[in-house]
């Protein structure tokens, strides 16, 4: 297939679809808020170093990099665009394992998460009107769809504030009601939305097949800075390396869920924005557990010292 063809690519997906995407983020969002306490917003003003330079790696970095990126990779304008929301999301819902698998500061990655979902309903349309009017190719789709950022701005808020605030009064007021529910409905939450994700590429699956390889490459260098930046501004800031590896993992595993509703109902399925979202929904889970593995195989500090003192 002609690589300047995914431009023009429009997925198929009816209105009814797109409004059962939306319900099934939210669901996943108010499954994620049934674990999250006042305490883990309070977190950033008892200790605000580890999560400020998260966040600055996560909505300033990331999405300046990523602008970096497309202009040395060209790709086409709507996989450009794809680049730019992904950079513009908060992190993902799966970056509290990924970090606990890789034995980073798990607080610290359910601090981020919280409060970077919160910040991304500002953050995220803003990021992704600026950079993406910088770019010529990226500025024409904005201008066709005439891309409002505060039709966004209340989209966002919808998907990820109101969930987010039901979710955190229901675990405050019924907190044995939360406890019981949350596990089951955080699996039944992302069993749907799963599901949900497979029937759209089903329904496209020829466009799927035929531009997937297109997006490969870019998804890869673009996953891979995501993780850089956020570990080595880490580094940078000085924070112990459990830290390091929780605000790593937590810009490098981005809200892929929210980047593909936003596509949706934002730019019509647009063929090149879609495939690379989708794609990099699967690539970041795989990513997510090679970084961990590689983080686990590498003793923390207090693991050294412990092993030295021991004789080991």
């Amino acid at each position: 297939m002609d690589t300047a063809m995914i431009d023009q690519v429009r997925l198929n997906f009816n209105p009814t679809g797109i409004a059962i995407i939306n319900i099934a983020i939210g669901l996943m969002m108010l499954g994620v808020a049934l674990e999250l306490k006042i305490s883990d917003f309070k977190r950033i003003i008892v200790s605000p170093k580890a999560p400020l330079i998260g966040l600055g790696a996560q909505f300033i970095l990331l999405p300046a990099f990523t602008f970096v990126l497309v202009m040395i990779l060209r790709p086409t304008p709507s996989i450009a665009l794809g680049m730019m929301l992904v950079a513009a999301c908060p992190g993902g819902n799966f970056s509290n394992i990924m970090t606990y698998l890789a034995k980073g500061n798990t607080a610290i990655s359910i601090t981020m998460t919280a409060v970077s979902t919160l910040a991304a309903i500002v953050m995220t349309p803003l990021n992704l009107s600026l950079w993406g009017s910088l770019n010529p190719g990226t500025a024409q789709i904005l201008k066709a769809v005439s891309l409002n950022p505060v039709d966004m701005f209340v989209m966002v808020f919808c998907i990820l504030g109101v969930p987010l605030t039901i979710g955190m009064l229901i675990g405050h007021f019924f907190p044995g009601v939360s406890k019981k529910v949350q596990k089951p409905f955080k699996i039944f939450s992302l069993v749907f939305f799963i599901v949900i994700l497979v029937g759209a590429v089903a329904a496209n699956w020829t466009y799927f097949l035929g531009y997937v390889g297109i997006v490969m490459l870019a998804v890869l260098l673009h996953n891979a800075l995501a993780l850089n930046i956020g570990y080595w501004s880490a580094k940078l800031g000085r924070l112990p390396e459990r830290d390091c590896r929780a605000v790593s993992i937590e810009v490098g595993i981005q809200n892929s869920a929210l980047g593909l509703v936003l596509v949706f109902n934002f730019f019509d399925g647009l063929g090149g924005m879609a495939i690379l979202v989708a794609w990099w929904g699967t690539w970041h889970i795989i990513a997510g557990l090679i970084t961990a593995f590689i983080f686990t195989r590498r003793p923390l500090p207090e693991e050294e010292r412990h092993h030295e003192s021991a004789g080991i």
